[in-house]
């Protein structure tokens, strides 16, 4: 089994410098004007155009929109730099939605990007996620 993640935009061009300059990933391929693939994380990131007030699915409840938003799924990057990461982010044009909290396995912000996704950036100490295994 692989794990896939794929991202709706309404910009394809605009996502594809957000999330290279932000997060430092590059593009693996092209398929197609509507679909790029970017690497440089452990999974592999699908961007896809869908425009605004499409809908998701047929018979789809609400049309695609990206109001800023935070879905139950969302995305965590682990990062060795939080300060340096964010800053890339920020200036890529991320929005940020937290100050960077001390939790009990490191330091985390939440962020938005451009397209109203919510991403985690998380930098982990030295216990990691096993500082809160009971």
């Amino acid at each position: 089994m692989e794990l896939l993640i794929n991202i709706d935009v309404p910009d394809i061009a605009g996502a594809t410098r957000f999330y290279c300059e932000a997060f430092g990933f590059v593009i693996g391929r092209r398929l197609g004007d509507d679909f790029i693939e970017l690497c440089g994380a452990s999974v592999r990131i699908y961007l896809l155009l869908k425009p605004e007030g499409s809908a998701p699915f047929p018979g789809a409840p609400a049309p695609r929109s990206y109001a800023p938003h935070w879905t139950p799924v969302h995305f965590d990057l682990a990062v060795h730099d939080l300060p340096a990461t964010l800053a890339r982010a920020e200036a890529a044009g991320a929005t940020r939605e937290s100050d960077v909290l001390e939790e009990p396995y490191g330091k985390l912000v939440l962020l938005r990007d451009p397209f109203g996704h919510g991403i985690c950036l998380l930098q982990f100490n030295a216990r990691g996620y096993d500082a809160l295994v009971t």
